[in-house]
């Protein structure tokens, strides 16, 4: 995995742990939504430098390959 493609994965992953995090508790995550901009922001920035906008099969084998127990297999 090159370098740009490591840090596409790894801005994903934070933004999915923050967006987990804000919504957590339903009752709350309205006011922590505006939280999530900067990780937003981040992992679009940290795609298009990698090339992988658009490319989603690509990145999210990337992404498995830096955390497996997101392919969703439980495991």
């Amino acid at each position: 995995m090159r370098k740009d493609e490591l840090a596409a994965a790894q801005a994903y992953v934070r933004l999915l742990e923050a967006t987990r995090a804000a919504l957590s508790d339903p009752d709350d995550g309205p006011l922590f939504m505006p939280l999530l901009a900067a990780p937003i922001e981040e992992a679009d920035a940290a795609l298009r430098q990698a090339g992988l906008s658009g490319n989603e099969s690509q990145f999210f084998d990337l992404v498995r390959s830096l955390q497996p127990s997101l392919s969703g297999s439980g495991h």
